[in-house]
């Protein structure tokens, strides 16, 4: 069956997973639905501690057992050891047929590949599978599926029920012998732990796993006691030096600030720039970039930010520090300027589902005025790929990607014209991941197509000296420098899915075939 961005969906997945194809963005609007209730056990007894020796002591007592979900966050990134620990543990003991529902997983998480090989994780839930994971899964060695949500989808799934969690297992820099926990305080601190919220309200049984343990009552606390079962302290839950890596550090490439520059004077000269406006960036480096030269032409021009938020970086903690916004919402943070930041006045932590969730009764994402995003591949439809690699292969993440994109009111998608040698911008992208409806403008270093549902912007722009051209126009150019490129061959099976962010199937993805791009 096709759906709303002209993806053909397979009967057979939708009858597996009781699923319907997307059908746009707002098709749930109004939707009524019973939260999923969770089970309880009570702790009544008088100056209670619930410190469990060891992950090992912890598994037992919990129950583990075959075919169970365990959950984990990602929030120290490519500095968590709290995933691979436990589930070292899990391997030990002989547990097979696990789905693990992790808010991401990447490099950190490496060593779970040779479980995925042998049985002991069959299914996987996250916003991404980076690295060698996404690779052994792209290859078929999971035996079920990996089904990407963005964090609101995330959040969606969990309190619906769609998702049970038998057992959170939840990384805290600091945690007292109660099970209060917070994202600071400690020796490897994250900053905040709002993707975790979701899984301590909801999981059968939530085990707090720390090495920094504190006084009671450590307030205030991201994560409750009233949520926690047990608690379990280690020599160490992550490398906080390892949270800015990769895409979250500033750039110095040319091309990349070119299109930051391009980016801040569109947003400029958009309706939506004058005071109170509310703005989120992505963690790629012309993301970054278009953050700091916005804060100069604020200042400039006196108009303040609104609101701040999502995952946070220094640039954004400096138009707080400046007074060049009121206040940032903070559910991840991506460098140790904005950890450290975590608590200072006008900082404030919010949970996943507060930030991006589109099944509750109004999610911070709705508010937004502009988010700047980072693409893998645009295609003419404005559609954006920002989890399969040209070469077919799971390699990135929705994160907040669909979430913001389809509550802010202008969505800007930064992209280089070329990949390496690979268009990004082409006739269709790999794989879907956030709908053309949802992407207003895309600006790479040849120029910027603005979506010609949009009629709006490009009314405001018609004035402005920037390089606009239509996106079928930016696709021919990349295609005269790099030639258009062959399709990706695919074998029938389906091993992974991407969830629309309301539940219903955007795309799937299948297993690769070696040597995709030969003859």
């Amino acid at each position: 069956m096709k759906n709303a961005v002209g993806r053909e969906i397979p009967d057979e997945i939708l009858r597996t997973l009781h699923k319907e194809v997307f059908q746009g963005n707002h098709h749930f609007d109004g939707y009524v639905y019973e939260q999923h209730p969770t089970k309880v056990r009570t702790v009544m007894n008088s100056g209670t501690s619930k410190i469990v020796p060891s992950i090992h002591d912890v598994l037992v007592k919990c129950g583990i057992k075959d075919g169970m979900t365990i959950s984990f966050h990602h929030h120290f990134r490519e500095g968590d050891y709290v995933c691979a620990m436990v589930m070292q543990e899990i391997h030990a003991m002989g547990i097979k047929n696990l789905t693990i529902c992790a808010s991401s997983l990447g490099k950190a998480q490496e060593s779970l590949v040779p479980m995925i090989e042998d049985g002991t994780i069959t299914n996987i839930r996250s916003s991404g599978v980076r690295g060698k994971i996404g690779q052994a899964i792209s290859e078929g060695k999971l035996q079920g599926l990996a089904i990407m949500n963005s964090h609101g989808g995330r959040v969606r799934a969990i309190e619906t029920g769609e998702v049970k969690i038998d057992i959170a297992f939840i990384g805290a820099p600091t945690c007292d012998d109660y099970g209060n926990m917070r994202g600071i305080g400690g020796k490897s601190d994250c900053g905040v732990l709002s993707y975790a919220v979701a899984d301590a309200q909801y999981a059968s049984q939530v085990v707090a796993i720390t090495d920094t343990l504190v006084p009671f009552p450590n307030f205030p606390a991201d994560i409750p006691m009233t949520q926690v079962d047990y608690v379990v302290v280690v020599d160490k839950v992550g490398d906080p030096g390892k949270i800015a890596t990769g895409a979250a550090k500033p750039t110095t490439d040319r091309r990349k600030l070119l299109m930051a520059e391009y980016c801040t004077q569109f947003v400029v000269h958009s309706p939506y720039f004058k005071e109170g406006f509310s703005y989120q960036t992505g963690v790629g480096g012309a993301s970054i970039a278009s953050t700091i030269s916005l804060a100069k032409i604020m200042q400039e021009k006196n108009i303040h930010m609104g609101f701040g938020v999502g995952g946070l970086t220094k640039p954004m903690v400096d138009l707080l520090r400046n007074g060049q916004v009121n206040c940032l919402l903070d559910t991840q943070d991506f460098d140790l300027t904005a950890v450290g930041d975590v608590g200072k006045p006008g900082h404030y932590f919010i949970s996943g589902g507060e930030y991006a969730d589109p099944f509750n009764k109004g999610a911070v994402v709705n508010k937004l005025d502009f988010v700047i995003l980072a693409a893998l591949e645009v295609d003419t439809h404005f559609n954006v790929n920002v989890v399969v690699g040209s070469d077919g292969v799971l390699t990135g993440a929705q994160g907040g990607h669909p979430d913001t994109a389809a509550g802010a009111k202008c969505t800007i998608v930064i992209a280089p014209l070329l990949q390496g040698r690979i268009p990004a911008v082409c006739t269709d992208v790999t794989t879907v991941t956030t709908p053309g409806e949802s992407v207003d403008v895309v600006i790479t270093d040849y120029g910027i197509a603005i979506n010609p549902a949009r009629q709006d912007l490009i009314e405001a722009m018609k004035d402005v000296d920037l390089p606009f051209k239509t996106i079928e126009e930016l696709r021919d150019i990349a295609y005269g420098i790099a030639g258009t490129p062959e399709k990706v061959r695919f074998a029938d099976r389906v091993v992974g899915i991407i969830e629309a962010r309301d539940g219903t199937v955007m795309d799937v993805v299948r297993q690769v075939k070696p040597f995709a791009f030969d003859e």
